[in-house]
């Protein structure tokens, strides 16, 4: 299995990020993608990926942080996405729920990667939180691009749009909270374009809820949207780890099914 979307680089994970790690092997994972947020953030990443063939990393700009990025921040970004020292540029996107950064300068940043992902061909990785319908827009429009809309949490017009570019989804440890309402969107992803993570440390799936999460917890998660669309485990795990070795294009050891 691979766990699509993490944060190693994350203070949660500092003291013991090894041992985290060790977890994600022994759970039977054959791959992790961590995840940027900003700059300085996409250059640990990426000296945690070197570290290990089973690693890779992204370089972007979270939307909570937009209004923060300097040029010279973007210009390292796109320094790293043209050597092709990364697999994706992200996580980048529109989060209008916190609105942590002013939404125009969250727009004509999210452009900006947007533009880089088509100039180097890498696929984006897309955070949206209240912002369907100027997302829906924004992807529409991005021609040629490829990507991914992570822990997808949004509407039929989001997922039309994507969809309709060619897009992939990813599902994360909300699948498995008792509140979870998206089944039918879950169980309409058509099975080449159907990815799982963890978003580790944020949002431990039950049983871990509650706690930190991390990549080897991305299993009960897989289990879960196996359940919920009424497939097999097992079949589940080969599915989604091949989409996300397609989209990263990804090489490298295959791991042991969990059991």
């Amino acid at each position: 299995m691979i766990d699509s979307h993490c944060h190693l680089t994350d203070e949660r994970f500092a003291d013991d990020v090894d041992a985290v790690i060790a977890r994600a092997w022994d759970a039977g994972l054959s791959g992790i993608v961590t995840i940027a947020s900003d700059a300085d953030d996409a250059v640990t990443a990426k000296n945690i990926a070197a570290k290990d063939a089973r690693i890779h990393s992204t370089a972007g700009v979270h939307p909570h942080v937009a209004e923060k990025a300097t040029s010279d921040d973007l210009a390292r970004i796109a320094q790293m996405a043209h050597a092709r020292d990364i697999v994706a540029i992200g996580e980048t996107g529109l989060d209008f729920h916190y609105d942590n950064s002013p939404r125009a300068t969250q727009r004509r940043l999210f452009e900006w990667h947007l533009q880089l992902a088509a100039e180097t061909t890498l696929p984006i990785i897309v955070h949206c939180r209240s912002a369907d319908e100027d997302m829906a827009a924004l992807v529409r429009a991005a021609a040629g691009v490829r990507g991914v809309l992570h822990c997808f949490a949004g509407g039929p017009d989001l997922f039309d749009a994507a969809m309709a570019a060619g897009w992939y989804i990813s599902f994360a440890g909300l699948v498995t909270f008792r509140n979870f309402d998206n089944q039918a969107l879950l169980a309409a992803v058509p099975s080449d374009r159907l990815l799982v993570e963890t978003d580790s440390p944020y949002l431990a799936p039950v049983p871990h809820r509650g706690k930190r999460n991390e990549p080897a917890y991305v299993v009960e998660t897989c289990r879960m949207v196996a359940s919920l669309r009424g497939e097999d485990f097992a079949h589940m795990a080969r599915v989604t780890s091949d989409n996300a070795r397609r989209l990263y294009g990804l090489d490298g050891p295959v791991g042991a099914l969990p059991s």
